[in-house]
C-alpha cells in the first residue's frame, strides 16, 4: 500500500498542475508577454467587475447565512417552544435544493408573471407594482444563496451551542447582563470557530456556483471562466480567471483555519444543557423565525416546483429517461470508485500513520470549485494533446468528480475506522491474518454503514454537480443538472420541473439521514 499511496495521491492533484502548465508551454516563446497582455485586457474590461461582484456576493451571503444559521441554531439549542421538534430537523431541508434550482424557482415565484406578483396586483387592483424589487439581481442572488446554504452554519453552530451549557447565560445574568447581552458577549465569541467553519463551507459553495449566478446575471469569476473558455476560446484567460477564483477559495480556507487555531480557549462545558421554556409572544416570535426560514428556504421552492410540474401536465420530455440514466450511471460509478479509494487511503494511514498528511491534502479537493477543477483538467489534457479523450469516454468526467468529492467519502470511512479499536487488528494478526485479510474480513464488515453513507453522499454530490459536468461531459451526454440549466437558460421553466424535482428527491436522502440523527439527539 505504501508505495502506491503517494503516486495515486499525486495523480489526483494533476488538475492543480494543469492550472500552471500553460505558462510553461514550449509552443510559444513569447508566452509571458501574451499572459501579461491577456491579464491587462481582463483587468481593463471585466476583472474589476468580477472582483467587486464576487466580494459583494461573499459579504452579502456571509451576512445572510450568519443571521439565519446562528439565529435558528441558538433558538433550537437554547429554548423550548411549540413546533421545536419539527423545526430542529426540518431546518436542514434546504440542503436538498441545489443553488441553481433554488435560483430558478425563486425567480419564477417573484417575477412579474409569478404567483406572488399576480396575487398582489389582483389584491391591490393595479397593473404594475413599481415598489416590487427585481428578483433577477444581486439582491436576489444573495437572498437565494442565503436560504439555500444557511444549513451549513446551522448544523455546526447548533452542535456548538448545545455543548455550551445555558449556565453561561445564567453566569452572565449574575453579572448584570441581559440574556441577549450574554449571548453577544459570551456565547457568540466562544462559538466563533464553529460559525466560521459553517460560513466557510457556505461561501465556498457560492464561489463554486455557476448555474445560479449566471441565471441572476451576476458576473463572477465562475461566469467569466465559462465565457473565456466556451465563448472566446481563450485558454489562457480561463486559466488566469480560474487561478483568481482559487485565490478567493484559499483566502476563505486560510481565514477559517487561522480563526480556529487561535481560539484555543473554546471547550465544551460539562453537564446537561438547560432549556428554557418560551411562552406567549416570545414563543410566537421563535416559531415565526424558524417557520419563516423553512417557508422561504424549502416550502415555497417546493410549491413553485410542484406548480411548474402541474403546468407541464402529463407530458414528459422524451429525453428525460436519457438524462436520468446518464446521471445515475455516472453518479453510481463515481460513488463505487470513491468508496474503494477511500478504503484504500484510510486503511493505508491506519497502517502507516506517518502518511496522514496525504489524506489531509486529498481533503483539499472538496474546496476546489467545479469550474477551477474543470479548467485544470482541460489544461492538463490540452498540454499533452489528449483533450479528445473527453468526447470518447466518461473517464475524464469521473476523474474530475473523484478529485472533487473523494474527501467526503474519505472522511466518512476514516470516522468509521476510528471506532474500530486497534486491539481488533492485533487479535486478527495473532490468528494469522495478513493486513489485506484483516481489511477484508474484519474492517469492511464493520464499516458497512460508513461505506453506505460515504457512497450516498458522493452519489448525491455528483447528481447535483453542474460546472464541471458542463465543461467535461462527452458529446451528447447530458445529465439532469445540465438539462435543468439548459432549460432554464432557454426560459423553458415548466419543462425543468421534472429533472429539478428528481434532483431534489435524490438529494433528500442524505438530508433525511441527517434529520434522523438530529431528531434522536
Amino acid at each position: 500500500m505504501k508505495p502506491i499511496m503517494v503516486p495515486l495521491a499525486v495523480f489526483l492533484f494533476l488538475p492543480l498542475f494543469g492550472l500552471v502548465m500553460p505558462f510553461f508551454s514550449p509552443v510559444a516563446a513569447g508566452l509571458d508577454l501574451q499572459a501579461t497582455s491577456t491579464l491587462s485586457h481582463l483587468w481593463s474590461f471585466v476583472l474589476g467587475e468580477y472582483i467587486v461582484t464576487t466580494l459583494a456576493l461573499i459579504f452579502g451571503v456571509g451576512a445572510g447565512v450568519f443571521v439565519l444559521g446562528v439565529g435558528n441554531a441558538w433558538i433550537i439549542a437554547s429554548y423550548d417552544f411549540p413546533g421545536k421538534k419539527i423545526f430542529q430537523w426540518a431546518l436542514i431541508l434546504p440542503l436538498a435544493v441545489p443553488a441553481y434550482v433554488m435560483a430558478y424557482l425563486f425567480v419564477d415565484l417573484l417575477q412579474f408573471s409569478g404567483p406572488i406578483q399576480t396575487a398582489l396586483r389582483i389584491l391591490l387592483g393595479t397593473d404594475a407594482l413599481w415598489f416590487f424589487p427585481d428578483p433577477r439581481s444581486m439582491a436576489g442572488a444573495i437572498w437565494s444563496f442565503s436560504f439555500c446554504l444557511y444549513p451549513y452554519v446551522y448544523l455546526i453552530t447548533r452542535t456548538a451551542f448545545i455543548e455550551r451549557s445555558r449556565r453561561l447565560i445564567e453566569v452572565s445574568e449574575t453579572l448584570g447582563y441581559s440574556p441577549f447581552q450574554g449571548f453577544i458577549n459570551l456565547v457568540l465569541p466562544m462559538a466563533r470557530p464553529a460559525i466560521f467553519a459553517g460560513m466557510a463551507l457556505a461561501l465556498m459553495e457560492v464561489l463554486a456556483d455557476f448555474g445560479a449566478v449566471s441565471y441572476f446575471g451576476v458576473q463572477t469569476f465562475a461566469t467569466g471562466i465559462f465565457k473565456a473558455w466556451l465563448s472566446f476560446g481563450d485558454r489562457l484567460a480561463a486559466v488566469q480567471l480560474a487561478l483568481g477564483l482559487l485565490s478567493f477559495v484559499l483566502l476563505i480556507f486560510f481565514v477559517e483555519q487561522s480563526s480556529r487555531s487561535k481560539l484555543r480557549y473554546s471547550s465544551p462545558s460539562q453537564g446537561r444543557s438547560l432549556i428554557k421554556r418560551l411562552t406567549g409572544k416570545k414563543a410566537f416570535f421563535a416559531f415565526a423565525f424558524c417557520g419563516g426560514t423553512i417557508l422561504c428556504g424549502f416550502l415555497l421552492p417546493a410549491f413553485a416546483l410542484l406548480q411548474l410540474l402541474l403546468k407541464q401536465g402529463l407530458s414528459v420530455d422524451i429525453r428525460y429517461l436519457g438524462w436520468l440514466s446518464n446521471s445515475l450511471s455516472v453518479a453510481s460509478l463515481t460513488a463505487l470508485i470513491s468508496v474503494a479509494l477511500a478504503i484504500f487511503f484510510a486503511y493505508s494511514v491506519r497502517v502507516h500513520a506517518e502518511l496522514n498528511w496525504v489524506n489531509r491534502l486529498l481533503s483539499f479537493g472538496y474546496a476546489l470549485p467545479g469550474a477551477v477543477l474543470a479548467i485544470g483538467v482541460l489544461s492538463f489534457l490540452e498540454f499533452f494533446q489528449l483533450a479528445w479523450w473527453m468526447s470518447a469516454s466518461l473517464l475524464v468526467l469521473v476523474y474530475a468528480y473523484l478529485v472533487r468529492f473523494l474527501s467526503s467519502s474519505l472522511q466518512s470511512v476514516e470516522a468509521g475506522l476510528s471506532r474500530i479499536t486497534p486491539s481488533m487488528d492485533g487479535s486478527a494478526a495473532l490468528l494469522g491474518l495478513s493486513k489485506s485479510q484483516i481489511l477484508r474480513r474484519v474492517h469492511i464488515p464493520l464499516l458497512k454503514r460508513s461505506l453506505m453513507t460515504a457512497g450516498l453522499f458522493v452519489f448525491v454530490d455528483v447528481m447535483k454537480e453542474l460546472p464541471a459536468t458542463l465543461l467535461l461531459r462527452p458529446f451528447n451526454f447530458d445529465t439532469l443538472a445540465v438539462a435543468t440549466y439548459q432549460l432554464a437558460a432557454d426560459e423553458r421553466l415548466a419543462e425543468l420541473a421534472l429533472p429539478s424535482l428528481t434532483i431534489v428527491l435524490v438529494s433528500l436522502l442524505p438530508v433525511l439521514l441527517l434529520s434522523r440523527v438530529i431528531s434522536k439527539s
